[in-house]
């Protein structure tokens, strides 16, 4: 089968098209045939290997895993003997998890992993770009925020993979919604629900005078002590990229103040939470009130470029991978 395999850290040519194995399910594994996966930003610094943290998780030489890629949606092959949950012709979406292996045409998962039946008015592509970016923002606005209906939200980086997903979730639990995002993509993100956008070219939020009961930064572009004048009394600053300020500001702001800076860490959420997600996350969309937003596919042969065009900065929504050319279920 073909897969995309990397060997080495560094730039998107370190990517490259083999011939590997095909994998057997175990007693409790599903064989999967993958018809879509995803190219995000957290592959991306998976790939580069230069951020110590990420190498804890890929190896701190050369990567443990050669395949990279979580999310994957596609069609169950085959079933072990012990599998009771599945069964060959199930259509599924969920993710490969710490042990990555997307970016293939086949992939075997526990049944009790990060698997779901697909939403049936989703399509393959549709349903990796919904997956991600949704289930990274529900619980840091669910919560870790504790979001109410009535509450102004300010999402910044609001038409990235989790920024177009916070959108729509903040909306969801009623909230009056500020997206933070190009001129290019003011459009899109009033599309998705934003009572108000900001075009950060020409406006900073932070000077605005206004002020927020969450403000979320998707794309870890701004910090807390930069936002802390823009939340209301009690408001929380949320930010899904770990680092050693966030770190420190988490720690500060849980001992003294009313404002609080927070992470989630939604990788570690128990299975028990994570299968509760995905049911959530299915029921969204099987109403109407989650749909995905693709920027642009790209064949698993086309997959550096792919990287590419994600680590420009500026791609909306997501990034899809197709495996078989079929944009429809």
């Amino acid at each position: 089968m073909k897969a995309i395999i990397y060997t080495q850290y560094g730039s998107p040519d370190v990517l490259r098209l083999a011939e590997v194995e095909k994998p057997a399910p175990q007693n409790n594994e599903v064989l999967i045939k993958i018809m879509a996966t995803t190219v995000t930003a957290t592959d991306s610094i998976f790939r580069k290997g230069t951020q110590f943290s990420a190498r804890a998780f890929t190896g701190l030489i050369r990567p443990k895993n050669r395949i990279l890629g979580d999310v994957l949606a596609g069609e169950i092959e085959a079933v072990g003997p012990e599998v009771t949950s599945f069964k060959p012709g199930d259509q599924v979406f969920g993710s490969s998890g710490t042990g990555f292996g997307a970016h293939t045409e086949y992939i075997c998962l526990p049944e009790d992993g990060a698997l779901a039946i697909k939403p049936a008015n989703l399509t393959y592509d549709e349903a990796v770009a919904v997956y991600d970016g949704t289930l990274t923002a529900l619980p840091f606005l669910r919560d870790t925020a504790n979001i109410e209906p009535g509450q102004k939200v300010l999402i910044n980086g609001a038409s990235g993979s989790i920024g177009t997903a916070a959108v729509q979730l903040a909306k969801y639990f009623e909230a009056d919604v500020t997206g933070v995002c190009s001129k290019a993509n003011v459009e899109l993100v009033k599309s998705l629900g934003a009572d108000n956008v900001i075009d950060y070219t020409q406006e900073d939020f932070t000077q605005s005078g206004q002020a927020w009961d969450i403000i979320f930064d998707t794309v870890g572009k701004s910090s807390f002590s930069r936002c802390k004048n823009s939340l209301t009394q009690n408001g929380v600053y949320l930010s899904t990229v770990l680092g050693p300020g966030i770190l420190l500001q988490m720690l500060w702001t849980s001992l003294a103040g009313s404002k609080k800076a927070k992470i989630t860490f939604a990788g570690m959420r128990s299975p028990r939470e994570k299968a509760e997600d995905r049911a959530f996350l299915k029921g969204l969309v099987e109403t109407g009130k989650m749909k995905p937003v693709i920027d642009k596919r790209y064949t698993l042969e086309q997959i550096a470029e792919a990287y590419r065009h994600v680590e420009t900065g500026h791609k909306k929504g997501n990034v899809v991978i197709t495996l078989d050319g079929i944009q429809s279920a």
